[in-house]
């Protein structure tokens, strides 16, 4: 029998008691954002580091000028990895309460399809399920064999749902006790229900507002009809960015920009992923990036401009002619591979202030910018997640891309000199964030699983 064998069944006999654990951490109100629950949030740190001495950590609660961390150590074999594990343990407020159909912080378990069982409650998918299928399977590990098969250190954030300010200094304060040979983090989710993936890349982001001003007051369309308008002048700039086939013509917008793999593009394809399935859920048909890609390319592996808001003149009910002083736009840049963040947005700014009339200003506000996060297609660890989760799941693992962002992927490049491994069990329709959130059975008990498993191969 392998050493693995046993520590599978434990975690199959442990699973009531896990749930239980489980519920107890999600009645926990840990609204990070909210300071009304700031000793909710020190509650479920409190929580964690007690069960987490429970199976042999050397545990403790970290104080931040926010919301607590958790860290603790596990000692593992001489020559075995060090790996870090991250999750966070606040959640979303649950605004509009009316429609959650149970109390969000009353964890229960339902049947949602006839044997498709689901538990439901606030950050059972995000991110307290998904954190605590790791701590069970360690916990199995412990029991069975009385250690670990690799040194383990875990990290427990509190402030992600707000914006993690403090995790940066934290991380910058700590990095020799936080460092190690790679992370582990459990945020992301599953290709489909019974495909599990590791996601390799996440896209980065710049975020800015421009403003121009033009005139010194509104002014009336009759009598000032023709002089310089700022939402033609603005509108104007932002439909100058893309050309006819959809790129991005701001100079310089594609340094660093790589083309994927034809082998992974290959194996993108094979997940069957159309524009019509992407696409057709939200009511469109037709991809309106670069022409030529796949709608996963596009999402997974390609920069973007996107206007997320536009402001200016008249916009309440009825009509008033006038031209606007001033109109502003609120715009976002995905990036990819190695596109450079400052880079991008100082040739976003001369774009837009190439194009501004000699009377008029422009005015920028940024709001955040993060480089984009490649992982190493090549990595022993990612082909020994990913066989140990092919062993566990009905279907072979896949590696996918991620459109949007987990900033602490970056932060653990940055501060800790470390890559990560994203390995998440969630799914799409887990509503996070939204009322009724739920988080699968079957990725609960599975994802325990196949922790166990990936902790055993990343020692063989």
């Amino acid at each position: 029998m392998s050493r693995l064998s046993p520590v599978l069944d434990r975690l199959d006999q442990n699973l009531d008691q896990s749930l239980e654990r489980l519920f107890g951490l999600l009645g926990i109100k840990s609204i990070s954002t909210d300071p009304a629950f700031a000793a909710d949030c020190r509650k479920g740190a409190e929580w964690l580091a007690a069960e987490l001495k429970l199976i042999g950590f050397d545990a403790s609660v970290r104080d931040t000028p926010g919301h607590p961390m958790v860290v603790a150590h596990h000692e593992g074999p001489a020559g075995a990895p060090h790996v870090l594990f991250y999750g966070h343990y606040d959640v979303q407020p649950v605004d509009p309460i009316e429609l959650w159909e149970t109390d969000p912080f009353a964890p229960s378990i339902k049947e949602v399809q006839p044997g498709r069982k689901v538990i439901a409650g606030r950050g059972s998918a995000d991110d307290k399920g998904q954190l605590m299928t790791f701590v069970e399977a360690c916990r199995a590990w412990r029991q069975v064999h009385g250690n670990l098969p690799c040194r383990v250190t875990i990290l427990f954030e509190g402030e992600e749902e707000s914006g993690s300010p403090s995790l940066k200094p934290f991380l910058e304060a700590n990095a020799a006790e936080l460092k190690a040979d790679f992370a582990l983090v459990c945020d992301t989710s599953m290709w489909n229900r019974e495909t599990p993936s590791i996601c390799v890349s996440l896209r980065g982001m710049v975020g800015e507002e421009v403003t121009v001003k033009a005139a010194s007051r509104d002014l009336h369309s009759g009598l000032y009809g023709g002089p310089a308008n700022p939402i033609r002048i603005l509108t104007k700039i932002l439909a100058d960015i893309h050309d006819q086939d959809g790129r991005v013509i701001i100079p310089g917008f594609y340094d660093g920009v790589e083309e994927t793999p034809s082998q992974v593009l290959k194996s993108w394809e094979g997940l069957g992923e159309t524009a019509e399935t992407f696409l057709g859920p939200v009511g469109l048909s037709i991809p309106a990036g670069e022409k030529g890609r796949s709608v996963l390319e596009l999402t997974w592996a390609r920069p973007t401009a996107e206007f997320n808001g536009i402001i200016g003149g008249y916009t309440g009910k009825g009509f008033k002619t006038v031209i606007a002083a001033e109109a502003s736009a609120k715009v976002s840049f995905r990036l990819v591979h190695k596109q450079d963040p400052k880079k991008i947005r100082a040739a976003f700014q001369a774009f837009v202030r190439d194009r501004i009339p000699g009377d008029c200003s422009v005015e920028f506000h940024p709001h955040g910018g993060s480089p984009a996060i490649q992982l190493s297609y090549d990595s022993p660890f990612l082909a020994k997640a990913k066989d140990a989760l092919s062993d566990e799941w009905e279907k072979q693992a896949v590696t996918t891309g991620g459109g949007g962002s987990i900033p602490v992927v970056g932060d653990f490049q940055t501060y800790l000199g470390m890559e990560s491994l994203l390995v998440g069990f969630g799914l799409d329709d887990d509503r996070i964030h939204s009322p009724n959130e739920k988080y699968e059975l079957t990725s609960f008990h599975k994802g325990q699983r196949s922790w166990a498993r990936i902790l055993d191969a990343l020692t063989r």
